[in-house]
């Protein structure tokens, strides 16, 4: 039994379906709830989470129907959203992320509203989090991702890859650039000495368009582009690892999977 601002919310557990438990509501709301295993948000390779979304479907996969969302019992507005619960921190404490809940036209719900619906998220949530299953439910889900993942990843990976390849150039060329105005404001300051005419004064000023605003210019490009080649480098590193703890985990998951205990479906309450 969930306690929330609109009533009680009874919510039934069903079988196990491979990597997802299904809610059936009754009470204060009606419809169900679909839950499964997914990926902790920070890190792609870490299947630690589990999510819960309106509806009788991952809604990150397909989209329920309208009349298959869940309502409130005094009304007939079904309602999309979901809810991901994840350990975080040293003592691996659980945190909850809510994505934006609307109504199936789209619109924002009332605060009461939105605070029924979120803790009938974070009650299914909870509870598949605590099943002596979680472990194969996780397991199915990275089964299931992994393929995706690693498409985007590897794109990911590349993407930031010739990011870091374009700003190191961009760095590097402003340093050329900086060294070659530098050389030749000194060039006109010469002159100047020699022959001080206004156009040449123009050149030397911290004015618009001139040889020393340039020069400050190239002098903040050059460490910035530097800057954004290290984040792009590093973000490339990361995708590139987490490919391969992915790869690492399909191939132990192959062999795995062959003795796996089988969990009977159960009927839960919560």
């Amino acid at each position: 039994m969930i306690e929330t601002p609109s009533g009680v919310v009874r919510a039934t557990a069903g079988p196990r379906s491979t990597d997802a438990v299904v809610f059936e509501l009754n009470g204060a709301m009606r419809g169900s709830v679909h839950v499964t295993g997914t990926n902790h948000p920070y890190y792609w390779d870490q299947f630690t989470a589990v999510r819960a979304c309106l509806g009788p479907v991952d809604a990150f996969q397909t989209t329920a129907p309208d009349d298959a969302l869940p309502q409130l019992a005094n009304s007939r507005c079904g309602y999309h959203g979901s809810l991901t619960r994840y350990p975080h921190g040293d003592d691996g404490r659980p945190e909850v992320s809510v994505s934006p809940l609307s109504t199936a036209a789209g619109n924002e719900p009332s605060p009461k509203t939105a605070s029924t619906l979120t803790a009938v998220l974070s009650a299914c949530a909870e509870n598949v989090s605590q099943r002596d299953d979680l472990p194969l439910i996780l397991d199915a889900s990275r089964l299931r991702k992994t393929p995706g993942l690693l498409r985007f990843l590897s794109w990911a990976a590349a993407q930031a890859d010739a990011d870091a390849v374009r700003c190191a150039a961009e760095s590097q060329a402003a340093r050329r650039a900086g060294k070659a105005a530098v050389a030749a404001w000194w060039t006109a300051l010469h002159w100047f000495t020699v022959y001080p005419h206004p156009a040449l004064l123009l050149l030397l000023a911290d004015g618009e368009g001139s040889l020393a605003s340039n020069i400050h210019v190239l002098a903040w490009k050059a460490p910035y582009y530097s800057g954004r080649a290290a984040e792009e480098r590093g973000r490339a590193d990361r995708a590139w690892a987490e490919i391969a703890s992915l790869r690492a985990q399909q191939r132990r998951g192959r062999s795995r999977r062959k003795g796996t205990q089988v969990y009977p479906g159960t009927k839960e309450k919560v």
